[in-house]
């Protein structure tokens, strides 16, 4: 009966992200085509680069809902409410002072704004337009901690509902605006009362269904709970730090070292590759209060099991949409934004690799996360962000922007791809990592062969961007897939996974026919 609640959790909570990341993707690629014809080159890099400098910011926020999400699963699996009230006391508590180190550090950064942009643009209120995005990002800190709680419920489609909501409003607005008054600044007013709207909007569905958030007799966590807790927070600190650094600070390089025009170009393609990731990410965001769940009450053999048939989902998912991505990329970004914003295909490369090695890490990652691991990995974070500065800096002044992007992929390589797995199979999963670089390895080989022959079709068409893509969507749609489904359609991980399908669709069934 709880794997069936597990997997019923997981199929509702991975559709609704799934439905609302879609809508999004649509919806901010309709905003962002006209954001590009309707405003300058200069405003679409102040953009992406605002966007970035306020990620940096925002690792104030000292992984501390990570943190406080772990802390949740068992007092929720044991029904103690008391617990409960007591740890989302302490969020409260704590993102009150995130949303406070944010404003003043967001603040101090204006004098040095000469430095971070090179070259920078003549644009109007550009201070009125940084604090605009900086009370945003304050604002997005208040009350939506309450968020938190109804994840860890498994009840995260609730939450995809109200987002989804907000996206619609706010893109609707926005380009309602951009047509009509090419105002920027209205751009942001939108962008800020949905934000504050959807918080609102969140908390309130949080307080209606668990009306004890609102209780004032709360019972302070034990002394040893609460150095548990910080101890988990010290260590996502370095998580959020190294994230940071390594995802977050390209824009910020790009400005600085080859120029904001390129920051515009770079975002273009990250709002595709971003909203992709984001889309396959939603398949592993809703399953993590499942596993969560899995770890306090299932063995480390069964743990196993999920993680492999996750695992494998991941690549299947990640290799797939990567070499969509790579031979799609530059004649969408062409016929979208203009045949000004396309980078060499040297480029589209390193990008489409780095997602492909970013996707095929997020099993591990939601592994991790909700089996409470991240205090043992600690400072590979560090070591990841420290190497991709160097490295990035390094090829950036000789490689340009091709650089910028392949010291990201040279340090994660160096960090994160081995040392992740090997934390979670030694603390967690009881058993020896080696089996985990022998699949990583068949499944990069197998990509790396439907990926040869999808590019050797798709070479041979000629035409307009349009006639390109047309052309080359049906190979990549058909030739990774059919090669993935001869290589794994004996494996135990795809046996595995066709069972539970065939039982979700019978319940479907059943639950129609009733």
């Amino acid at each position: 009966m709880v794997e069936k609640s597990r997997t019923e959790h997981s199929v509702r909570n991975t559709t609704a992200a799934m439905v609302s990341k879609i809508v999004a993707v649509l919806m901010g690629f309709a905003t962002r085509v006209v954001f590009t014809h309707t405003l300058s080159e200069s405003y679409v890099g102040v953009n992406g680069l605002f966007s970035d400098l306020l990620n940096v910011l925002a690792l104030s926020e000292l992984g501390v809902g990570t943190a406080i999400t772990y802390a949740l699963y068992r007092p929720i699996a044991e029904g103690d409410t008391e617990k409960q009230k007591s740890l989302m006391q302490l969020y409260c508590f704590f993102y009150r002072i995130v949303a406070g180190i944010v404003l003043v550090a967001g603040l101090a950064v204006i004098p040095f704004m000469d430095l971070l942009i090179k070259n920078q643009p003549d644009i109007d209120h550009l201070i009125l337009i940084y604090l605009m995005y900086l009370a945003n990002s304050v604002l997005s800190y208040l009350l939506i901690y309450k968020k938190t709680l109804i994840d860890a419920h498994q009840l995260s489609y609730l939450g995809e509902v109200y987002q989804m909501t907000a996206i619609l409003i706010q893109d609707v607005f926005q380009i309602i605006l951009l047509l009509t008054t090419h105002n920027f600044i209205l751009f942001l007013v939108v962008y800020m009362i949905c934000t504050v709207g959807n918080n609102v909007a969140i908390s309130r569905k949080a307080n209606q269904l668990y009306p004890y958030l609102k209780d004032k007799n709360i019972q302070p966590l034990p002394k040893e709970e609460k150095k548990g807790i910080f101890k988990n927070i010290r260590a996502m600190l370095m998580h959020k730090i190294g994230d940071v650094v390594v995802n977050n600070t390209d824009n910020l390089l790009l400005s600085s070292i080859v120029g904001i025009i390129s920051v515009g170009c770079y975002s273009n393609y990250y709002l595709i590759i971003g909203s992709i990731h984001q889309l396959m990410s939603q398949v592993f965001r809703g399953i993590t209060a499942s596993v969560g769940n899995l770890g306090v009450t299932e063995n480390p053999e069964r743990v196993k099991r999920i993680f492999e048939s996750s695992f494998f989902v991941g690549q299947w998912l990640y290799g797939f949409a990567a070499i969509c991505l790579c031979e799609l990329l530059n004649p969408f970004v062409e016929v979208s934004f203009g045949e000004q914003y396309v980078f060499p295909m040297s480029v589209v490369v390193i990008l489409c690799a780095n997602f492909l090695i970013t996707g095929m890490r997020q099993a591990t990652l939601v592994f991790r996360d909700s089996l409470g691991l991240f205090w043992f990995d600690r400072y590979k974070s560090l070591a990841s962000a420290l190497l991709n500065l160097m490295i990035s800096i390094l090829l950036a002044r000789q490689y340009g922007t091709a650089g910028v992007f392949g010291g990201t992929i040279i340090s994660t390589i160096l960090t994160s791809f081995w040392v992740e797995p090997w934390i979670l199979y030694r603390h967690s999963l009881k058993a020896k990592v080696r089996m985990y670089f022998i699949r990583y390895a068949m499944y990069i080989s197998v990509i790396g062969i439907a990926w040869g022959l999808t590019h050797m079709i798709c070479v041979s068409f000629h035409g307009t961007p349009w006639q390109l893509i047309g052309k080359r969507l049906i190979p990549c749609i058909f030739v990774p897939n059919v090669i993935f489904l001869i290589c794994y359609f004996r494996t135990s991980e795809f046996g595995f996974l066709w069972q539970k399908a065939k039982g979700i669709w019978n319940q479907w069934r059943g639950g129609r026919r009733g």
